[in-house]
């Protein structure tokens, strides 16, 4: 007998027993193949359809294919009316409600299985990259010592704005506890030929006032893995700078070579030979470590290589040039336009380019990454001065010995003739073509100045300083070596006090004239001796019509004392 006929016959005994009362059943109940009990006079039509619809709870009858025939045996008992049909009613209701329980209790119980074996698969993966991050973290503890650097430098790239870890070793001196105004910082390496690396701090030194070196540091990275050539040298520094050490104005460090990462096995890009590659991608690092080290020295610091000579009193004009760039932004002014030469930036920007080397150390040359930089700071233009204030004087390369004998022919041995400029604001009445502006007329940047169309007679071009001030010399140039007849060809040059306000911007209400323009130029000396007053203006006027357009090349002021800081 099968678990079905088995659950047939327990209901119909469980139901009997409820009514208290023996019944004889006479043979003839069955069960169909869904587990419906029914007698078989429901089929033949012996009971009333009430009763049967009563027994069957399941509407129309099913046809009696596949009724399950069970034999019981009869139970004698008097009544078989009504009461006992409602018993057998609620019973199988009872029994059809634990079905539907079943059916309703199972979806909900195999969502919350499936549920289940998803998370356990998950712990169980989760428990796999574990044991695979520690896997390789044991891998990586078994790596050579080039891969161990190369985590350990690169392990903090993520805080920009911090220093890199590096423990330095001093050479020679220790840095003070006061900033300085200007840090320089040099690189050096053995050379194969020619060593300049001592000519260039005494070029330094020497062409500064004392004055300008109580405003310097100057530090070098001997970046040479040669311990006994970096021994050597130091001892040539110490014995030709001492004073200069014990002062604190220089400092010879090296970053052990235990923090630089691999330099094998690197990429070749623009089909550089291996060992050109492995040199500028050193030189990448030495850099970053030198800038990393001059970060809290002064608040401006200057890139230099190790064959330049200086002009004389360099630091005076670029006080000069970054008090004329006093509310501009910029990120690198540059003073020569060789290589890694005369780049100045702000201190606080040092930990960024030093981390910058440090992630493409292995992709371009040092002075192609400065470029990036600067245009990822959002400065796109190159802000160059002229002239000079540093010129190449090797004569072989620091890379094979190679002859390079490249020459800054914008250098000027004295520097001192660079103007002051002081700040200020600049107003002009004639029509501006495209973006030659005013303010590029007062600019010490090459390649830039004022372009205008044909002025008339009484047209302006006026200068407004922020503050009084007490001028020298007055220089301006106008025109340039391919237009050499878009000058001024009539026009005066005036100064001015007492400031008023008007509707085309800030003026002057009384003016006294200095001279004349003579072949679109003008240089008047002494002025501070032929003019009372502290200046507020300063205008060019335009005292005859001209077909040709103007151009203003350049305006050169000199005050009697350099600018304050």
């Amino acid at each position: 007998m099968d678990s079905l006929q088995s659950q047939c016959i327990f209901i119909l005994q469980e139901a009997w027993k409820l009514s208290g009362n023996e019944r004889k059943v006479e043979p003839g109940w069955c069960a169909d193949s869904r587990g419906i009990i029914k007698h078989k006079s429901i089929y033949s039509g012996d009971l009333p359809s009430s009763s049967s619809h009563l027994l069957s709870q399941q509407g129309p009858p099913p046809p009696p294919t596949g009724c399950l025939k069970l034999r019981l045996y009869s139970l004698t008992a008097a009544g078989t009316g009504s009461h006992y049909v409602h018993r057998m009613r609620l019973v199988w209701k009872s029994v059809d409600k634990m079905r539907c329980l079943r059916k309703r209790t199972t979806i909900p119980f195999l969502g919350f299985l499936i549920t289940f074996l998803l998370f356990l698969n998950l712990y169980m993966e989760d428990g796999y990259v574990l044991e695979g991050n520690k896997r390789q973290l044991r891998e990586t503890s078994a790596h050579p010592p080039s891969s161990e650097r190369y985590v350990h430098t690169f392990r903090d790239l993520s805080n920009f704005s911090g220093t890199i870890n590096v423990t330095y070793r001093y050479l020679a001196g220790t840095p003070l506890n006061r900033k300085k105004y200007l840090t320089i910082g040099l690189a050096s390496v053995k050379r194969k030929r020619g060593n300049y690396l001592l000519e260039t701090i005494k070029s330094i030194f020497d062409q500064s006032s004392y004055e300008e070196l109580k405003e310097i540091v100057v530090v070098v990275h001997l970046a040479d893995f040669d311990l006994l050539w970096c021994e050597n040298q130091v001892q040539e520094i110490t014995r030709k700078f001492a004073h200069h050490i014990i002062a604190g104005r220089l400092l010879v460090i090296q970053a052990p070579e235990e923090y630089y990462p691999s330099l094998e096995g690197l990429k070749r890009n623009y089909n550089d030979p291996e060992d050109r590659v492995r040199f500028r991608s050193k030189q990448n690092v030495d850099y970053a470590f030198l800038l990393n080290f001059c970060t809290n020295l002064s608040h401006f610091y200057m890139m230099l290589e190790d064959d330049v000579r200086c002009s004389r009193n360099f630091l005076t004009a670029l006080k000069k040039v970054i008090t004329s760039r006093e509310g501009t932004y910029w990120v690198m002014l540059e003073f020569s336009k060789l290589g890694y030469i005369g780049k100045l930036y702000h201190s606080r920007d040092l930990p960024r380019l030093a981390h910058f080397l440090l992630m493409f150390y292995q992709e371009m040359p040092c002075d192609w990454l400065l470029i990036h930089f600067r245009g990822l700071l959002a400065q796109k233009d190159v802000i160059r001065f002229k002239p000079s204030l540093f010129q190449h004087m090797g004569y072989y390369s620091s890379y094979k010995g190679a002859e390079n004998k490249l020459k800054d022919d914008d250098f000027e041995e004295d520097s001192l003739d660079i103007p002051d400029n002081p700040p200020a604001s600049l107003y002009t009445n004639i029509n501006i073509f495209e973006n030659y502006d005013a303010t590029k007329a007062y600019s010490s940047i090459v390649d830039e100045y004022f372009w205008g169309k044909p002025p008339s007679t009484g047209d302006f071009f006026v200068v407004v300083f922020n503050k009084p001030i007490k001028i020298s010399k007055i220089r301006i140039s106008t025109g340039s070596d391919d237009r050499q007849n878009d000058i001024l060809h009539h026009g005066a040059l005036e100064v001015g006090e007492k400031l008023v306000g008007t509707k085309k911007g800030k003026q002057c209400s009384s003016f006294i004239t200095l001279g004349e323009f003579k072949k679109g130029k003008i240089e008047v000396q002494d002025v501070d001796h032929k003019i009372a007053f502290d200046i507020e203006c300063m205008r060019i006027v335009v005292t005859g019509n001209q077909k040709e357009w103007l151009i203003i090349r350049s305006i050169g002021l000199w005050t009697t004392q350099p600018p304050s800081q």
